[in-house]
């Protein structure tokens, strides 16, 4: 549905994006992340078709956003972080004035409007001025506008920023549900939010793609030691002293009593280290009961920073 091709963006010396490629197929849901100034909002205005490129290409749906701009756009919907609302309108007008600029061409205006509108939950604003709606449905009525059209690409940057936590499950429900049928690009600086909604994760950072995986995979690839929560029956201090002399752990922890004579114990390990089977053996001849054992992943927080963080370092 997308295909970027070394796509390359320079401002005189400075490259702001630097020979790129990725591709995005037809129904996923894909987070792009970055840092300030990674090229982030530079890469989603050239495949929006706002920006041009100086080297590489862009194809929405088959259509290069370069040679076939009007029918490249035609299938992308856009809500930038500041939607582009006209406030002394009310939500019908402004919608009926995005149908006619859009110059939508396979449905009837009234009943297309009433389709998005019932979509995205403002049925009954619709007659009411957009200056006096709150952030939560300005938020939304920016997204009817993007979805005006019906197009089989989304690109939200932000979509969620300033709203309520009740607002904020309200749009990633509604992200979740646009995108069974249709391609997304999520731009946010809200990590949780990424891992609650996407399938896969871009990073860019100078410039360049440093990250592009499912986000499981990611974290996986950043973490430099293995990381487990044991609880484990016995006085703390016994079990803290008998589980630093066990091959292979690096650290423990105690953490707090998970149950009555139980405690919970924060373990590492070295990246190519499996301390389970020993572990658990060793406790099993002191006759000490291991009640629970599970691995404690990366999160995409320590993935973020771990992978922008020579960038920084450079700056």
């Amino acid at each position: 549905m997308i295909e970027v091709v070394g796509l390359t963006k320079k401002y005189g010396s400075n490259v702001a994006v630097n020979n790129i490629s990725f591709s995005i197929e037809k129904g996923e849901i894909v987070g792009f992340l970055g840092p300030n100034g990674a090229g982030k909002s530079t890469t989603m205005n050239i495949i929006s078709g706002y920006l041009s490129a100086t080297s590489g290409s862009v194809k929405i749906n088959g259509f290069d956003v370069l040679d076939d701009p009007l029918e490249a756009r035609r299938c992308i919907g856009y809500l930038p972080e500041l939607p582009p609302l006209y406030l002394d309108m009310t939500v019908n007008e402004y919608l009926r004035f995005v149908y006619n600029l859009k110059k939508v061409r396979h449905k009837g205006r009234e009943m297309h409007i009433s389709e998005v509108c019932h979509l995205v939950g403002i049925d009954h604003v619709r007659n009411r001025i957009v200056g006096n709606l709150s952030k939560g449905y300005k938020q939304r009525v920016g997204l009817a506008q993007a979805l005006i059209g019906d197009p089989e690409v989304l690109i939200l940057d932000e979509p969620t920023v300033g709203l309520d936590p009740n607002q904020i499950i309200e749009i990633r429900n509604m992200i979740r549900a646009l995108g069974k049928e249709r391609t997304i690009i999520l731009s946010t600086h809200i990590l949780p939010e990424v891992n609650a909604v996407c399938e896969r994760v871009l990073m860019i950072n100078g410039g360049n793609i440093v990250a592009n995986d499912r986000t499981e995979n990611i974290t996986e690839q950043v973490a430099s030691t293995k990381e487990y929560i044991a609880r484990i029956e016995g006085a703390p201090e016994t079990i803290s002293a008998l589980l630093r002399t066990i091959d292979g752990v690096r650290s423990v922890k105690v953490q707090k009593e998970g149950e009555p004579g139980a405690y919970d114990y924060l373990l590492s390990s070295d990246e190519n280290a499996d301390i389970r089977k020993t572990l658990v053996l060793e406790l099993a001849k002191r006759e000490i009961a291991v009640l629970s054992f599970q691995p404690v992943s990366a999160s995409l927080e320590d993935a973020f920073s771990e992978l922008t963080r020579n960038k920084k370092e450079d700056a």
